[in-house]
């Protein structure tokens, strides 16, 4: 993951269905296992109001004396100027990217004028010497953190309400399968294994969660993102609603296979059978993405997340996301992503994504295309324009493609290769 991203609280614009590269791009820059975003999947408390950040001023101005004081209310004027500053600039870049959608969605052609062509400002002001920061650190109010889902509760969702468990397999028979469904689908390995790279670290695996080590098992769940691909829960829901079926008619299909194990087939029907409750259920509620974020909150739609954990599903489920964006650019007359196309357009959405390509959107800065939650918490996007972010995003991918798991997920795809040459 990019951290392989940095926070999934990577809110997009565009968004209907945002990416894990959002949880992980601070980590995966400093080369560790990162995991988002797109999104919001670090639960966050809500700030203090006035009333509490008044009291934690007179708090501290009580614990230090009349030069500390004047040293403590110059920084905190200046502070204060700074995120006015902010404000204004991120109000500016809103009110010029609702304009520019206006033309764009009326064909219109879109300039550099259409554009904020500068980034947000810099804090220019005094700075707080160290005692006085440790005083003021300590009188921040405690954020209440709602704990983000872990494999764990997903697995006990899908069992409790679906009676789903799926089906574990081991780390390289789960790459081999993935590799041949992304073949079949038109990925290439190149696409496939340089967005594994970036979304994992290079190194992880088929039940990898965003902010878990995935060799050591350390580390706290910051997403619910799982998987080569990190999908979100909202991702597993409204990617059945579109092909539940599909998936549905395949394991019913492959278990009529004459010669096949009795207990295979059984097993096979089984799944068959849960997946239909499990479309059942996202189908309850509205066809969009923040219904489908709200439902995949619940036990319900929880459990459907499992699914990227079965042998049979999960290489299935994660390639038809992929397949569905570089469907997106095929439309828009944009054919063979490179992978870092196909990456950023996994991060910022489809048409921000799109966008972000254009001539003029590639000279762009940034935070013309995410939201300034997104844009704060992920420092792999700050200070560049959109063609230096697709830049960075190539870097990254260099960097991690040669860490063990994108070797063996290579290794994967010369077999599946080789495998398809032979039945020809």
């Amino acid at each position: 993951m990019l951290p392989s991203a940095a926070t999934k609280t990577f809110v997009m614009i565009d968004a209907p269905q945002p990416t894990a590269f959002a949880s992980r791009l601070t980590r995966r820059a400093a080369g560790l296992v990162f995991s988002a975003v797109f999104g919001c999947a670090l639960a966050m408390g809500t700030p203090p109001g006035p009333a509490r950040a008044d009291d934690r001023v007179n708090a501290i101005l009580e614990r230090l004396d009349a030069r500390e004081r004047r040293i403590f209310l110059d920084w905190h004027a200046a502070q204060k100027k700074h995120q006015a500053e902010l404000s204004a600039y991120w109000k500016k870049v809103e009110a010029t990217r609702s304009e520019r959608r206006k033309k764009i969605r009326a064909g219109k052609p879109v300039t550099e004028q259409d554009y904020i062509m500068s980034f947000p400002p810099e804090y220019s002001g005094p700075k707080l010497p160290e005692h006085i920061a440790r005083i003021w650190n300590e009188l921040k109010p405690p954020v209440e953190r709602k704990p983000v889902p872990s494999v764990a509760d997903v697995l006990e969702s899908a069992k409790t309400v679906y009676g789903f468990e799926p089906e574990r397999i081991p780390e390289k028979e789960f790459k081999r399968r993935y590799a041949l469904e992304a073949l079949a689908q038109g990925l290439t390995k190149e696409q496939v294994v340089r967005v594994y790279a970036l979304e994992t670290g290079g190194r992880g695996t088929y039940d990898m969660q965003a902010g878990v080590n995935p060799k050591t098992g350390k580390g706290r769940p910051i997403s619910t993102a799982l998987g080569y691909a990190q999908l979100l829960h909202a991702n597993s829901v409204n990617e059945l609603v579109k092909h539940g079926e599909t998936f549905i008619s395949r394991l019913e299909k492959t278990a009529e296979i004459p010669g096949i194990a009795p207990a295979r087939a059984a097993a096979l029907q089984k799944k068959a059978r849960a997946l239909r409750r499990m479309l059942a259920s996202a189908k309850s509620v509205p066809n969009d993405w923040n219904a489908h974020m709200k439902f995949a909150a619940t036990r319900n739609g929880l459990g459907i997340h499992a699914l990227n954990l079965d042998g049979d599903i999960g290489p299935m489920l994660q390639v038809i996301k992929l397949k569905g964006i570089r469907e997106v650019a095929e439309r828009a007359g944009r054919k063979n992503l490179t992978p870092a196309e196909l990456e950023l357009m996994n991060l910022a959405g489809p048409s921000t994504g799109l966008e972000m390509m254009t001539p003029v959107g590639r000279k762009a800065p940034t935070p013309n295309f995410f939201s300034r939650l997104g844009y704060e918490r992920n420092p792999v996007v700050h200070n560049c324009t959109a063609a230096e972010l697709l830049a960075r995003i190539d870097e990254i991918m260099d960097a991690n493609v040669n860490k063990p798991g994108a070797v063996e997920f290579a290794a994967a795809f010369d077999e599946a290769m080789s495998f398809q040459a032979s039945q020809r």
